[in-house]
């Protein structure tokens, strides 16, 4: 999947591949890029940023999004099959999206859109009905857009107000 859009913080027409991360260079980038706009933005620490299945494993896919040059820009996850039950109420027919993050330099180029694209595909491609997440208020707009609805009260993460939203496939 690659985006081609402009903005403020990056050169018109900056060009950038959305693609399923590959091995630990590729899992690296992901996390570079989470702590960026996690850590060190919304200062959520570490020790609540990373888990389990941040590790390479068969019911967990990492996207990143890479600009011409390799630079990461952005990074998503979808769990599926046993790890997503807890989040998505049970059901084995739904995945999980979480971890979504565009570095502040690639805001407004169609990054976020293209990761939520690509964890649906992988969705699609592992048999999923639908997906869940949980979205920080301030991105329920954001993923409205999408075709997300959300549902159920208001929950707190690392001290961060979200709410469970869901689109079927």
């Amino acid at each position: 999947m690659t985006g081609d859009a402009s903005s403020d913080a990056a050169p018109v027409g900056l060009p950038y591949t959305v693609r399923v991360a590959d091995g630990p260079a590729d899992r690296e980038a992901c996390f570079a890029v989470r702590r960026e706009v996690f850590v060190a933005e919304q200062q959520v620490p570490e020790e609540l940023e990373y888990d389990a299945y941040d590790a390479e494993g068969l019911d967990t896919v990492h996207v990143l999004a890479v600009s011409g040059d390799g630079r990461p820009l952005g990074t998503g996850r979808l769990l599926h099959g046993p790890p997503a039950l807890e989040r998505t109420g049970g059901d084995p027919a739904v995945g999980s999206l979480g971890r979504l993050a565009v570095s502040r330099a690639a805001r407004g180029l169609g990054v976020g859109a293209a990761l939520v694209r690509a964890i649906e595909d992988a969705a699609r491609a592992r048999g999923l009905a639908a997906v869940d997440l949980h979205a920080q208020t301030q991105a329920l707009g954001f993923y409205e857009r999408l075709g997300y609805a959300a549902y159920g009260p208001e929950l707190q993460d690392a001290g961060i107000a979200h709410r469970a939203m869901r689109k079927p496939l």
